[in-house]
């Protein structure tokens, strides 16, 4: 994927069943159906109720064109105002929709769930992305995200700032204590792997410069440093930066275990490459979004 390419397929499947959810097995809105006649027409803004950065303005026209495939009418406007990836203030109107009042509201609830979560993804990651501005590092996701979500949250923190590590098991091969273990050590697992998925990438974790040097030797160029401290981080790079040089090669060296927003600056100034962070996709709180009828 490209820095902003929106997820849409996996956004029509989450609205299916986020609509399914609402809506029940009938398609209804009780409340909005008795009170509301069906030819009323509505305007309605969404809004940040708070700063932050945007992602998922896509979703609204899915959502909307949702509804309107559930109850047989024709689908609100939208004019979407925002683009992904913008700095939001609180009162910024994002996007205006027009068109049935029930609709509108039947639409309301699903819309700004998943906006809410995942802008609150996309500043949670914008935030790591200024801490570490200047010193050459990149903020990465993992693959600890909300089942059925990981191409939306993955898109949010591109659309923060953040770089998408790897989508899942199938295109980065991750070299782990477990796999060295079951493998009988770092050189056989590297090797089984590029025997059998001879053009994946391959990264090997470490947890001491010996290891690294280990890593490098049975081929790895792309190493995982786990729960280091700065200076051993520091150490480490630069042993196997040389190491590398040595054999007129590169490494990437990517930082993770135990980071925070507080130590972010520090641990990429030790000219680490990377630096992941699982709490970009697990730990983020969403960002206050509204529908106001006007």
């Amino acid at each position: 994927m490209t820095a902003l390419d929106f997820p849409t397929e996996a956004a029509r499947r989450l609205v299916a069943t986020a609509l399914d959810e609402d809506l029940g097995p009938d398609g209804l809105d009780v409340t909005s159906t008795a009170t509301i006649p069906a030819d009323q027409q509505a305007t309605g803004h969404v809004v940040a109720r708070e700063a932050g950065v945007l992602a998922g303005a896509p979703v609204i026209d899915i959502v909307l064109a949702g509804v309107a495939e559930r109850t047989g009418g024709r689908p609100p406007a939208v004019d979407v105002r925002v683009a992904d990836g913008t700095r939001l203030q609180a009162g910024d109107v994002i996007a205006v929709v027009a068109g049935a009042t029930q609709q509108v509201l039947m639409a309301e609830r699903t819309l700004l769930n998943i906006m809410s979560r995942l802008s609150g993804v996309a500043t949670h990651t914008r935030r790591w992305a200024d801490a570490l501005a200047g010193t050459g590092c990149t903020v990465l996701d993992t693959r600890k995200t909300t089942p059925g979500l990981r191409a939306l949250e993955k898109y949010a923190v591109r659309a923060g700032g953040g770089t998408n590590k790897r989508m899942g098991l199938y295109d980065v091969a991750m070299v782990k204590d477990n796999h060295v273990l079951a493998a009988g050590g770092v050189g056989a697992a590297f090797a089984a792997i590029r025997k059998r998925h001879p053009d994946v990438t391959i990264e090997v974790e470490v947890e001491t410069t010996a290891q690294a040097i280990e890593a490098l030797e049975a081929g790895a160029r792309f190493l995982m440093c786990d729960n280091m401290s700065t200076d051993l981080l520091r150490e480490t790079v630069t042993a196997a930066r040389g190491w590398a040089a040595e054999r007129g090669e590169t490494v990437e060296i990517e930082a993770t275990g135990g980071l925070t927003l507080e130590v972010a600056a520090a641990y990429g100034a030790t000219g680490i490459d990377w630096m992941s962070v699982g709490g970009l996709t697990h730990s983020s709180p969403i960002i206050d979004l509204a529908l106001d009828l006007v």
